[in-house]
């Protein structure tokens, strides 16, 4: 059988990755995005995360997918575009083309490689499928070039599974939904399916990003390696270590690179010192309850809601649509 039409393309703008990296290493209170975790290396340690014992996120969200797969078919219906925001290793998409019977698939994701090798793998297992792969800092922009949205007119169904939506403020999650709504008024017809982490209990989050094997402190520290290339800078990884806790107030787990020793390093053209304890912000991921989450794609612009959540209320998906 013969392959259907795939297409690659990089949007990715350098230039914006170093001054917003250079930025926020240079704010009152460090942080760096989050979206820089997700070099090869990193991709593959987020998918070893996926796996650990601590992390039940991924499990949860599988088992609801298999447990009412055939009703998220129903309600999404078949023969869709699928825009998979934050794509990794598109397996979490893959698992549902049997269900939802896609026309096309459309893979985003901010780290080109392992994104590129994660379609090559794919097109193998469903050589029909027309599809594409846009290295893309989608969190900027959802402009994507129409040539790449194969085949035209398909309604679109966007994708956003894990827990990813989580790494948004409030008013920064409501606004990217709201993006997401006006793109379904743009091209009649299309909808979200966000899967989102619900509050739990303290030690179960806790340990969730931070993890007895040290796979999330692994994960935290190499984006110091990512910030290194980019900028370039001179992190000693060995310098700094992992911090994770849930901030019940915030409803939101803060992860943070904490300086081991004080440490001066190179940014670029600048240096900066570090106090011993002085830390890095590196991601927030915010906890929602259901209503809450139901209240703010409603604000978003999206009408019509559909949700299942796990037996223990840990997780949850939603079908959002306009009408």
């Amino acid at each position: 059988m013969s392959l259907a039409p795939f297409r690659f393309a990089d949007l990715r703008q350098e230039s914006d990755g170093r001054d917003e990296l250079l930025a926020g290493l240079l704010a009152e209170r460090a942080m760096i995005p989050p979206k820089y975790f997700y070099d090869d290396l990193g991709s593959r340690l987020f998918a070893a995360i996926c796996c650990l014992p601590e992390y039940a996120l991924t499990r949860s969200e599988a088992r609801l997918f298999a447990e009412h797969g055939s009703d998220i078919a129903r309600a999404t219906g078949t023969g869709r575009l699928m825009v998979d925001l934050g794509a990794g290793d598109c397996g979490k998409a893959a698992g549902l083309f049997p269900l939802l019977d896609p026309a096309g698939y459309v893979a985003l994701d901010i780290s080109a490689d392992f994104l590129r090798d994660a379609l090559e793998r794919l097109r193998r297992r469903f050589p029909a499928l027309p599809m594409a792969g846009v290295a893309i800092d989608f969190t900027r922009s959802l402009d994507l070039p129409e040539s790449l949205l194969t085949p035209a007119g398909a309604p679109r169904l966007w994708f956003y599974p894990g827990s990813s939506i989580g790494n948004f403020a409030p008013d920064a999650a409501r606004e990217f939904l709201a993006r997401i709504a006006r793109a379904c008024i743009d091209a009649p017809g299309g909808a979200l399916l966000i899967g989102v982490d619900l509050v739990k209990d303290k030690a179960v989050l806790d340990a969730a990003y931070d993890d007895a094997l040290g796979v999330t402190a692994a994960f935290n520290l190499n984006v110091l390696n990512v910030v290194n290339r980019l900028l370039p800078a001179d992190f000693d990884v060995a310098d700094w270590r992992h911090v994770a806790f849930f901030d019940a107030a915030a409803s939101r787990i803060e992860m943070h690179l904490e300086a081991r020793r004080e440490v001066t390093v190179r940014l670029d053209k600048l240096t900066r010192q570090f106090a011993a304890g002085a830390r890095i912000h590196t991601e927030d991921s915010y906890k929602w309850t259901a209503a809450g989450f139901a209240a703010l794609l409603n604000e978003a612009g999206f009408a019509k809601l559909k949700q299942w959540q796990d037996a223990d209320g840990g997780f949850a998906l939603f079908l959002a649509e306009l009408v």
